[in-house]
């Protein structure tokens, strides 16, 4: 048997070697997370001390550390005092059993490390208390700041403020003491247990005098401060969203808030008759005191109020919760901004007389038909220049003031596309310090297009140019928007070479600066925090997880970082109080090109206000689409556009300005960070000018007016006349049609505004069929006038048309129905589909005019290709159950109202090319009693067909005359329904039949 070698005496010292290094590793580990920590918070502390808010990051720094420090110390120091007490009051005894001898073991282990637990323990659930805590930085601030709203409560007469300020901070410090009472009281019991203060004997369970106290006192403040929370229960019923409506209802009222009453008092006793008992020893009357707060709580927290929800309310809900409803609705609409809406009946006729028009001449002239959701890749194949710019899905629409006339405009800026950077190009160096910008602005008339269906531009190009100015009156440079989500490295001393790629100045389409003569620049403003030193880059290196910005020669003294660049961030970060609207858009202020950024204020602790999901308030079809837009999900009962931001495109400077002075929740936040936010008479004019109303606010208030229009408790309980927000028609996927902003002269005022419109229809119920009429029509006044630091009265005022009830006025969905099925119409279309382009409908427009309901639809074609585009070609209108068609909106107006609208639209001198003019519903002769059209269309037909079979055979040849053929085909239908289209001018009914009442 060989016998196992001894050790040898050698391996002693590379023991002890490893053993000393393990500190080592830990500490160098220690070190390198608490320096990744810091360079983080380092990092953010010199963006933000750029931008000049420095303010918000310290405030909110301190005020997350106060909370954190507070909460630990509160968890902490309560678990260790219950632990030492309980460790304290431990009897000393031998063991008589085996249970007693294991807890007698567990001791003796237990004992060498007994301070660390003592400690660690504490500060183990201390962390996680401070840290939960710590999140509740706003609740803490806006409680210490509040600010009163001057509006009572319809209940306890108490003011909003108490239900938005301070009963979410009074709950929040309730569940964080009832949490440390909780866990207190089980480390106790556990320590007790184990050091045998309480163990089990044979007759039963033996506890110590000391144990009783500890424990009963700490029972009896949970009792007492569960009473406190059955107390506040009574004020959050008034939030409570369980019931018919939000706000307590009836049962609420009549049960819930006395039976919390009960409790409340009830738990006091108990916990008396606890502090009562562990002085007297004597327990009967604090368990039996238990035992009745929980029949109480069963019985009269929950058995009573359903029993008289079901047996008194359910059989009479109308006539006793006919009160309650009427605070809901009051409440809602005052906490939403709707309680001072202007309501008009609006008795639409639905007959097309000629000269309609003539008394909505201002809006007929600015009716859009440049659809911004369709014509990006009409300004990228125009205007883009190079694959590195592009421009956004969905563009923007906006007004300028030109030649003493206001004109919409849908406007883009053509920003930085990093993939479209040629792969061979994408090194390190170029992604971050060649490539940092887009370039200029490019804008078109919203109300016409050119000859040929293209935009009408009014700037664009490169360098910029246009009646908006050119590269010299305004800073054309983008360095920060939308699209802009890498870092950039910018800036170098006098002198130094330029690097950053400016703009095209050749016409190739490389990525390649040097190949295609592209001019180089360097940035000139304050944009980001230095770099010019070795301690910032290592920082940054360590931030962006990044040798190469570490490494790289193309750092300088003067260089600045650029990060944290949409416009959408930079707001959210320097006010993080706020919910940034899903639509920044840009515009030429003063010089420069400036996001807009509309914030709100919000709280979801309003009293009787009904909540509202804000992600699904806030989807339409443009949102699904685009896939961006929409806010985040979060429920809130009340909203304020209480901030209008800007961020600078060029050095992303920041400007906050306080735009609803009124709102209580503001003023909190002003008075936590009192230099951040600027009052807005600092806004000048020109940023005046381009104020719009917000489209998510929007959104949120037009899907509560379905119901909330009705103001009398009666009918809005029978839910007889609630609306819905239509699909949009112009597209399949079943997603409501987003509002338009457009600019039209509303019924009873004298001047026209730019406003933000949406349309209602019957409340739609699914799987059933339901009418799609107009029943409403809302516009938001959104003009704040061009006056420095003045805004204008009506800016920002609803106003709501609501037609009949036994309107025949067809809604969106019948008028795209309409459009698609007339024969005539639909011949037209598949004359412009020919060569397998595709016809697009452009949004639906609802204007109400000409004493009723004008429906526009501007219809695009586009050919087949990879760098096809869209192009107007065509514009639909209709107006009770006429409709007109032609190749301009004039013409088509011209056709509805019996060949005189009374009006110029927008387009009325662009001239089309022969044959493009269109007809009305019996304008086009069908091609069964048009020959020249039904040869064309079936000579077009025929061609088409050759072109496939000869491409099935390789048969090039035969394919180009077969194409020649096509185009002869076309240009004969396009004559043919131009000589029909002359020989009838004039509009006539639809064959579509009348809706039913």
């Amino acid at each position: 048997m060989t016998s196992r070698p001894a050790p040898s005496p050698s391996n002693a010292p590379q023991r002890r070697r490893r053993g000393a290094l393990l500190p080592t590793i830990i500490v160098v580990a220690v070190l390198v997370i608490a320096l990744v920590i810091f360079s983080g918070i380092y990092t953010d502390f010199l963006w933000f001390n750029q931008l000049g808010y420095s303010e918000v990051f310290l405030r909110e720094k301190l005020a997350r550390l106060l909370i954190f420090v507070t909460a630990f110390l509160i968890m902490a120091v309560s678990v260790y005092f219950s632990i030492r007490v309980a460790y304290r009051a431990r009897p000393v005894y031998a063991p008589d059993n085996q249970r007693d001898d294991n807890l007698n073991r567990y001791q003796v282990q237990l004992e060498p490390v007994r301070r660390v637990v003592m400690i660690g323990v504490p500060v183990v659930f201390g962390l996680f208390a401070g840290t939960a805590a710590m999140a509740q930085w706003e609740k803490v601030l806006l409680f210490i700041y509040r600010v009163p709203f001057g509006q009572k409560d319809p209940q306890f007469g108490f003011d909003i403020s108490f239900y938005t300020n301070t009963l979410p901070f009074l709950g929040f410090v309730m569940g964080l003491l009832i949490s440390v009472t909780v866990i207190s009281f089980i480390v106790g019991l556990l320590t007790h247990y184990l050091y045998g203060a309480i163990r089990l004997t044979e007759r039963g369970i033996f506890t110590s005098r000391q144990s009783q106290i500890h424990l009963a006192v700490m029972a009896a403040v949970f009792l007492v401060l569960l009473g406190i929370n059955f107390w506040l229960d009574r004020y959050t019923t008034l939030q409570n969203n369980g019931g018919y409506r939000a706000g307590a209802m009836f049962t609420d009222v009549n049960a819930v808030i006395p039976t919390k009453a009960i409790l409340a008092v009830a738990a006091v006793i108990v916990a008396i008759l606890f502090i009562v008992a562990a002085f007297i020893g004597k327990w009967k009357l604090p368990l039996i005191g238990t035992g009745m707060l929980l029949v109480t709580a069963i019985v009269a927290g929950g058995i009573y109020p359903w029993a008289v929800q079901q047996l008194q309310v359910v059989p009479s809900q109308q006539s006793l919760e006919s009160q309650y409803i009427g605070r809901n609705i009051d409440m809602t609409r005052q906490a939403y901004g709707l309680a001072g809406m202007e309501v008009t009946p609006y008795n639409a006729t639905t007959t097309a007389t000629p000269g309609a028009l003539r008394a909505d001449a201002d809006t007929t002239a600015n009716i859009r038909l440049l659809d911004p959701n369709l014509v990006s890749s009409t300004f990228a194949q125009l205007e883009q220049f190079r694959p590195y710019y592009e421009f956004p899905k969905t563009l923007n629409v906006d007004r300028y003031t030109i030649d003493g006339q206001v004109q919409d405009a849908v406007i883009a800026v053509r920003e930085l596309n990093p993939q479209g950077i040629n792969p061979d190009q994408q090194s390190w160096y170029n992604q971050h310090l060649v490539y940092t910008h887009g370039y200029g602005v490019v804008a078109a008339k919203a109300n016409t297009v050119t000859s040929d269906g293209k935009p009408d531009f009014i700037q664009s190009g490169v360098p910029s140019t246009g009646l908006l100015g050119t590269d010299t009156s305004y800073q054309p440079r983008i360095y920060f928007g939308q699209s802009t989500t890498d870092y950039s490295i910018v800036g170098a001393p006098t002198g130094t070479p330029n690097v950053e790629l400016d703009r095209p100045q050749g016409t190739t389409t490389s990525t390649d600066a040097s190949a295609a003569g592209e001019s180089l620049t360097t940035f000139t403003g304050n944009g980001g925090p230095s770099l010019g030193n070795w301690f910032n880059r290592v920082m940054y290196a360590m931030k962006f997880q990044s040798s190469d910005l570490l490494l790289t020669n193309g750092v300088n003294d003067k260089s600045q970082i650029l990060y944290d660049r949409t416009p959408e961030e930079r707001v959210a970060k320097v006010a993080p109080y706020l919910t940034i609207d899903g639509n920044p858009y840009p515009a030429i202020v003063d010089g420069k090109v400036k996001w807009i950024v509309d914030g709100y204020t919000t709280s979801s602790y309003y009293p009787y206000s009904q909540q509202q999901q804000l992600q699904e308030a806030t989807t339409d079809s443009l949102t699904t689409s685009s896939g961006s837009g929409a806010l985040a999900p979060a429920s809130v009962n009340y909203i304020r556009n209480s901030v209008k931001a800007t961020v600078d495109a060029y050095d992303g400077s920041v400007d906050l300005y306080a735009w609803d002075t009124e709102d209580p929740i503001l003023k909190s936040w002003e008075k936590i960070f009192p230099t951040s936010i600027k009052p807005y008479s600092e806004m000048s004019g020109d940023l005046m000018s381009h104020v719009r109303y917000p489209e998510d606010l929007f959104k949120v208030q037009r899907e509560l007016m379905g119901q909330y229009h009705v103001t009398d408790p009666g009918k809005f309980y029978n839910n007889t006349l609630a609306w819905s927000v239509p699909d949009d028609p112009t597209t399949t996927a079943v997603d409501k049609q987003p509002p338009y902003y457009q600019s039209l002269k509303m019924p009873g005022k004298d001047k026209t505004a730019f406003s933000l419109t949406t349309d209602f229809i019957p409340q739609q119920v699914k799987n059933t069929d339901s009418r799609n009429i107009l029943y409403g029509f809302m516009a938001a006044n959104g003009d704040a006038g061009n006056v420095k630091g003045v805004k204008s009265p009506d800016y920002g005022k609803l106003q709501l048309l609501e037609l009949p009830d036994a309107t025949q006025v067809p809604g969106p969905g019948q008028v795209q129905n309409t459009f698609q099925s007339d024969p005539s119409v639909s011949e037209q279309l598949n004359v412009l589909k020919l060569g397998q382009s595709d016809v697009i409908n452009g949004n639906l427009l609802t204007l109400p005019m000409g004493g009723g309901v004008l429906y526009v639809q501007p219809v695009y074609v586009k050919s087949t290709g990879s760098t096809s585009y869209p192009t107007l070609q065509r514009v639909l209108v209709a107006f009770g159950n006429k409709i007109g068609y032609a190749a301009t909106l004039n013409d088509a107006l011209d056709q509805l109202f019996g060949g005189d609208s009374g009006a110029q639209a927008g387009d009325a001198n662009v001239q089309k090319a022969p044959g493009t003019s269109g007809s009305s519903t019996e304008g086009t002769t069908p091609a069964s009693t048009n020959p020249a059209l039904a040869k064309a269309l079936s000579d077009a037909n025929q061609a088409l067909a050759d072109g496939q079979a000869a491409l099935a055979k390789g048969d090039f040849a035969a394919y180009g005359v077969a194409q020649k053929a096509l185009q002869a085909a076309i240009t004969a239908a396009i004559a043919a329904e131009g000589a029909a289209s002359a020989a009838t001018p004039s509009a006539t009914p639809s064959a579509t039949p009348s809706p039913a009442p």
